[in-house]
């Protein structure tokens, strides 16, 4: 792994994070299936709702869920923000924010440049998160994803963070949000 450097963010670091390639490829995705029994009273319903991995029949670029013209915007929404340095240059960053549910800290961004992925910044920028929310007196820290982000998922499930929940229609593109969460106590 690059020896990598990670501190909150400073204003002269908006516009190279902006610049960063927020698209992604994958080739997997996570579907969810959802199945509804009835019963004779409506008391009797049951719902069940899974998630599968697939395998998609070739890899995938996928665009980001958050326009790149808004994101200073919502970093200035946000109780936090570190960014990755690689020599001295910006290659990624973590976006966090607070009272989304008690003592909870939540990623609401992960990013790594394209050429520094895979060498361990996303895991150090996580880390580094989960640091941020202990100081911040949290209990747990929950990761936002995209069902197609199969990186960030195995990402999630590698650094022991387990599903937690889902949301449809999350995104402004309509995609649902997957939600992994794990202690930091």
């Amino acid at each position: 792994m690059p020896e990598i450097q990670i501190r909150p963010v400073v204003a002269a670091d908006l516009p190279l994070l902006v610049a960063i390639d927020h698209s992604y490829t994958s080739d997997h995705v996570w579907q969810m299936d959802v199945q509804q029994e009835t019963g004779a009273k409506p008391s009797d319903l049951q719902v069940h709702i899974r998630f599968r991995q697939v395998q998609l029949p070739r890899s995938v670029r996928v665009e980001y869920p958050r326009l790149p013209a808004e994101l200073a915007e919502d970093w200035k929404k946000r109780a936090g923000v570190l960014v990755a340095l690689y020599e001295e240059t910006v290659i990624g960053y973590v976006s966090l924010m607070l009272n989304q549910a008690p003592a909870t800290a939540w990623v609401t961004d992960l990013v790594v440049a394209r050429r520094m992925r895979r060498q361990g910044v996303g895991s150090a920028l996580v880390l580094a998160a989960q640091e941020w929310a202990r100081h911040k007196a949290c209990q747990r820290i929950v990761l936002e994803v995209q069902p197609k982000n199969y990186p960030a998922i195995c990402l999630a499930l590698k650094l022991g963070y387990d599903l937690c929940g889902y949301n449809d229609r999350y995104y402004t593109n309509h995609d649902i949000a997957l939600f992994f969460a794990r202690s930091v106590r």
